[in-house]
């Protein structure tokens, strides 16, 4: 084996790295990423149909209106507690580890247009392939957001578009990326597994939302080998979940039988939230 020539410090330096990954992983988004299966697997085993059934992306946490506001934004501050300890373990001496993986703002301009872009890019596809996942009832009906939305509904939203857009880019891009390259994975190699884990983190939702996640991972880290930025792509992973969230209700008065809450089957909520 390769470790076997390396030099004893080398060789530790792997192994506490590879120790490092699997436990990011088995705390942030492996950790959903194996509920989000097991999910699936349950849904494929209850008696109603796959595409009859329904899951919650951004459900309420409390009946009542104080505590559930309360609860939310706990919710994304972890969740963001969580990316900065991924960031914290990419900081290196004399290293921005930010600017290392390009989460900052120095070429915003250009990190812009380019996460407007790629989200249009993604955005239709992805909205073809979840209808024709529903209409061959291979995809769950997903509740991007509550119908009867408050004032206070849309900040929390995009709060919640943003954690997301942070979470995923970050760890399945970032992280991965940086961590993965150190152990001598190929940048192809590094794709294709952050893309199929990225799949499964969002598996919960049916076998369409798998492949357009899969297929999204693959052009979100291409773009990432090419730009050696995730600014970009946190802005168009934000925009996308700004989209679904906040547009909604709008899509399920338009598209009752695509979008609507499916009555028939009692939602679950999203393992990654």
């Amino acid at each position: 084996m390769v470790s076997s020539t390396l030099p004893p410090s080398t060789r530790y330096q792997r192994r506490r790295l590879s120790w490092e990954i699997w436990i990011v992983l088995a705390v942030t988004v492996g950790q959903s990423a194996l509920y989000s299966v097991l999910s699936l697997v349950r849904k494929l085993l209850a008696p109603v149909p796959l595409g009859s059934q329904q899951t919650q992306v951004n459900p309420s946490r409390d009946a009542q209106a104080v505590w559930d506001v309360v609860y939310q934004l706990l919710a994304v501050f972890f969740a963001l507690a969580l990316v900065a300890l991924v960031v914290y373990l990419l900081w290196e001496p004399a290293s921005n580890a930010l600017r290392r993986i390009g989460l900052d703002f120095t070429r915003f301009g250009g990190d812009l247009w380019r996460g407007v872009a790629l989200a249009a890019v993604i955005g239709l596809p992805g909205l073809a392939l979840y209808a024709v996942g529903r209409a061959l009832g291979i995809t769950v009906a997903v509740v991007a957001s509550p119908l009867d939305a408050a004032w206070w509904t849309i900040p929390l939203l995009v709060l919640s578009a943003l954690r997301a857009g942070l979470t995923e880019e970050v760890i399945f891009i970032g992280y991965l990326f940086d961590r993965l390259r150190r152990l001598g994975w190929n940048d192809w190699s590094i794709i294709l597994t952050s893309a199929a884990l990225r799949g499964a983190y969002h598996a919960y939702q049916g076998f369409g939302a798998i492949v357009g996640n899969v297929v999204m991972g693959i052009v979100f880290g291409w773009c990432y080998r090419r730009w050696g930025r995730v600014m970009p792509l946190v802005i168009a992973h934000t925009l996308l979940d700004v989209v679904a969230f906040v547009g909604y209700p709008l899509a399920a008065a338009l598209w009752p039988g695509v979008f609507a809450p499916v009555p028939a089957s009692t939602p679950t909520p999203s393992p990654t939230n």
